[in-house]
């Protein structure tokens, strides 16, 4: 059955590492726009930029995009999502990071399948095998365990699980996360949780109370903009191997 599709793209200005990351310059353009490139060839029926910045929401508006004002202080960015998706008749919403400049349909159209197939499903994210094995102490690295039927058990910024004994097999989370409209008001309406706070992690509120995440792996890996390092990194992608990805190419 066919459904329709909201992706919204959280774009705040405050940011601790980089100073308004979505407007990040990536090889002359914001990050921003390269986010909006690889969103613009998935199969969404609509795309809103969700920021509590006049400048971020000029240049999306610009760049012909919908743009949304939202409060500066909302606790995680799934919840600036519900705050756009409350207002749309859209039955499946997206948030997709923008920090994720990688972000195509190979990643965003498998979790609006599952949703559109599975109606037992409320969300879904993806997550990726870590094969560097520097990324596994990494805590800007996400990781996840899930059980035999995929769905999480837990994320944290620390190694999980913890090797005693050799043989661990490590994921992290990257992406989007799909969600059924109704579950994501439904959060949106719940108070951060203890573990979510600790972490920082939205995604452990919705476990914390006890639902299910249904996890997609994916083989493809992401560059996630957090520092300067990483922008100077997907610079270097871009030159090196930007025609890789066909919604990346001039």
């Amino acid at each position: 059955m066919n459904k329709d599709v909201l992706a919204v793209v959280p774009a705040r200005y405050g940011s601790t590492r980089l100073s308004c990351k979505p407007l990040v310059n990536i090889c002359g353009k914001p990050l921003l726009f390269w986010v909006l490139k690889g969103l613009s060839a998935c199969n969404v029926d609509e795309i809103v930029v969700a920021t509590d910045h006049k400048e971020i929401a000029d240049y999306a508006i610009e760049e012909g995009y919908e743009a949304v004002m939202t409060p500066s202080d909302l606790p995680s960015g799934s919840n600036r999502t519900a705050c756009v998706a409350r207002e749309r008749d859209a039955d499946i919403v997206l948030n997709v990071q923008v920090d994720d400049p990688m972000v195509g349909p190979d990643m965003i159209d498998p979790l609006i399948a599952v949703l559109g197939k599975w109606e037992e499903i409320d969300v879904a994210l993806l997550v990726k095998r870590i094969e560097k094995e520097e990324e596994i102490p990494n805590p800007n690295i996400v990781k996840v365990v899930f059980d035999q039927r995929w769905r999480a058990l837990y994320f944290s910024r620390s190694p999980i699980p913890y090797e005693r004994n050799k043989g661990a097999t490590y994921y992290k989370h990257i992406g989007p996360y799909c969600y059924r409209k109704s579950f994501l008001l439904e959060f949106d309406s719940w108070p951060q949780t203890p573990l979510e706070r600790v972490e920082s992690l939205e995604m452990l509120r919705i476990l914390e109370r006890g639902y299910d995440i249904l996890c997609l792996e994916t083989e493809r890996d992401t560059i996630e903009i957090d520092t300067p390092d990483d922008v100077s990194a997907f610079e270097r992608y871009l030159r090196e191997h930007g025609d890789d990805l066909p919604w990346l190419r001039k």
